[in-house]
This record gives structure tokens, sequence and C-alpha cells, in this order.
């Protein structure tokens, strides 16, 4: 019978956390894990893995290859220093696959290494570029390390104690440099939003998540376009000119993005990403981004994955060709839109198929997304 009104009462907090607007819901409380890898996810993953099943045995060997132990501790960053940028890449990317293993297998030796490289980030004391770079980069480790963070917050050897002092350093070396959106092209505030959200949820921090989802819907709509919504809207650092800072399209479709035509082989799939990579994190806490975005995200999905399988920009562009990059960028947004709400995403699922699975790109916050969100 306990276990029946449980059963309820969990039942009746979820149908209301999807029905409340962002802000409301917070009243609710967070739920943990509940950054872009919720418990049932992982939950999943960590069957499939232990039944040996592929995609996930694979991807886990070699998330597991980047789990580099004994990783020197970073106390500043200048992004303008490769060598010191690149450094903080592996200590996160290190840290972040510490934490999945853990979670996935439940190696101990693992579960130690990601709480001695978190408590190691616990001292870090910024970034000291001095431009939108550090925001760039606080964006892009900040996403996986509020990812790790989160999954290790389940760890019983993790005290509050520790986990208060990485918060503190969140709130200390981060939120300057997440919080006020970056006037470049889009995929920098997208890369933002996406380590704010899964940060703020391992903070507990209402009042940085809902500027999270409400800079997350404002971007979307001035980042994807949708015919039915006329010209995007104008957006800090377009300069009063959207075809120019659009690069100059040669033709507004469903699905064009403000990056499509500046660089469609990198900053427009990491733009895709960190959108849904943030929408992912909504939907995990019960603000459904997805389905007032589904538009211009699904048709965005389907655009570049035409454009990566046929090498061909399809007339959006003055330059016909389309790069060979393909990053591991789909796997979330096709998760959620084809096996949680059935849609139907051709192109998305060829792609993911042919491309993403035997070949993707994994770099900076675009992290092995089909370990975790392959289905």
């Amino acid at each position: 019978m306990r276990r029946r009104l449980a059963r309820i009462r969990f039942a009746s907090l979820a149908l209301l956390l999807l029905i409340l607007p962002a802000g409301a819901w917070a009243d609710a409380g967070f739920v943990h894990p509940g950054a872009m890898n919720s418990a049932e996810r992982l939950d999943a993953v960590a069957s499939q893995v232990a039944l040996g099943r592929e995609p996930w045995t694979s991807e886990l060997r070699e998330v597991t290859d980047l789990a580099v132990p004994r990783l020197a501790a970073i106390a500043q960053i200048d992004p303008r220093v490769r060598a010191e940028a690149d450094a903080s890449k592996r200590l996160a990317f290190s840290t972040y696959s510490h934490a999945l293993v853990w979670r996935l297998t439940g190696s101990k030796r693992h579960g130690r290494e990601a709480l001695r490289l978190l408590d190691g980030w616990a001292g870090f004391s910024g970034f000291t570029g001095g431009t939108d770079q550090d925001k760039l980069l606080a964006g892009w480790l900040g996403s996986l390390l509020g990812e790790a963070a989160e999954i290790m917050r389940q760890h019983p050897r993790w005290s509050a104690r520790r986990q208060a002092s990485l918060q503190a350093m969140f709130r200390r070396s981060f939120y300057p440099h997440l919080t006020q959106a970056s006037p470049w092209n889009g995929n920098v505030d997208l890369t933002q939003v996406n380590a704010l959200l899964a940060i703020a949820v391992f903070n507990e921090d209402r009042a940085a998540f809902d500027l999270g989802v409400e800079r997350l819907e404002r971007r979307s709509a001035a980042y994807f376009y949708l015919q039915s919504a006329g010209t995007p809207p104008p957006i800090a650092g377009d300069g009063g000119n959207v075809s120019a800072f659009w690069s100059q399209p040669a033709r507004w479709v469903d699905g064009l993005t403000q990056e499509t035509c500046r660089d469609n082989g990198h900053h427009a799939q990491y733009g895709l990403a960190s959108a849904l990579h943030s929408a992912e994190i909504a939907w995990n806490q019960g603000v459904d981004v997805y389905a007032r975005q589904a538009g211009r995200y699904v048709a965005a999905m389907e655009l570049l994955s035409q454009q990566l399988l046929t090498g061909d920009m399809q007339g959006t562009c003055n330059d016909p060709a389309a790069t060979p990059n393909v990053f591991d960028t789909f796997e979330v947004g096709f998760h959620h839109f084809h096996h949680r709400k059935g849609m139907a995403l051709p192109h998305t699922q060829r792609l993911i198929i042919e491309r993403v699975r035997p070949q993707g790109l994994s770099n900076w916050n675009i992290f092995h997304e089909t370990l975790t969100h392959a289905q």
C-alpha cells in the first residue's frame, strides 16, 4: 500500500511539473540527477552496458579511455593561451568521463577519481583572458563539469561540505561569465546557457535556472529560422542587420540557423547541440522548452542532416558545398522528438546511423551523446 501511495505521489508530482510554467515549477524542487542525464536515462544505459550491447559498449570504451588519472589541477585559465585551454578541456573530459563510468558500471576506482577531480576544481579561481572567449570557455567547461557534479551528487562518500565548496566555486568563477550573454554569434550564448542550466541544477539555483530557460527561448527564436514566424527578432550583437548577421543566406528556409552560412561544419552544429542539451535539462526539470521550440529544432535537425548527408547546402547559402565534419550532436534531440514523441525525422535518423555513430566527433560540450542518449 505504501509503495502504491508513493507511486501515486510521484506521478502527481511529475504531472504538476509538466503543466507548471517556467518559474512556478521551482516550488516543487529540483530533480536529481537532472541535468542532461536523468536517473531514468542513466539506468537504461547501464542496463545496456551490463548486457554488452552496442553502440553503448564501444562508446563506453572510448569514454573510459578519456578518464585519465592523476591530472593536475588548474588554478586559472587564460583562454587565449591554447595550451591552457587544451589542458582545461582534458581535465573536464576526464572529470565527466570518470563520473559516467562510475555511474554506468559501479566502478569504485572511477568514482573516487571523479570526486578527487571535482574537489580539485573547487579550488579554481577563474578565467583571466578578459574577452568573450572567457564566456565561451566557461560555457564549454561548465557544461561538462555541471553534468559530472550532478551525476556524482549520488555518491555516498561525497559530503555536503565538499559539494558546497564546488557550488561556491561555480558561483564565484563561472557565473560571472555565464549570466551575461555574449554578443558574439549565437553558438556562444547557447553554450553559455547549456552550462548555466547544468550548474544551476547542481547548485539548486532557481534564479540561474530561470535565467537560462529565458535565454534559451530568446536565442532559439533568434537562431533557428521559421518562415511562419517571419524575420528573426533582433538580438544583442546583430548590428541591426539580420541578413549580415546570418551571413547573407541565399534562401531563407525552415531550419536555417544563424550560422549555417557562416560555418555549417562547426559552429552551426555547436549551436544546435547546445540548444538541444539545454532543452533536455529543462525537460528533466519539468519545463518543456522542446514543445515550444519543436518547429525550429526539428527543422534545423532535418535540414542540417540533409546537408551533411548530401554534401550540398540545399540552396541555402552562396557556397553550395557542405562540410564533411559531423559531430555527435543529434542523439539528444532525436531521442526526444523521435523516441519520446514519435515524430519521424528521416534525415536525422539516417545521419545518425550512417555518419554519427561510425564517425561522429566529440569535442567540448558535444561529448559522446550516443553513449548517453542512443535508444
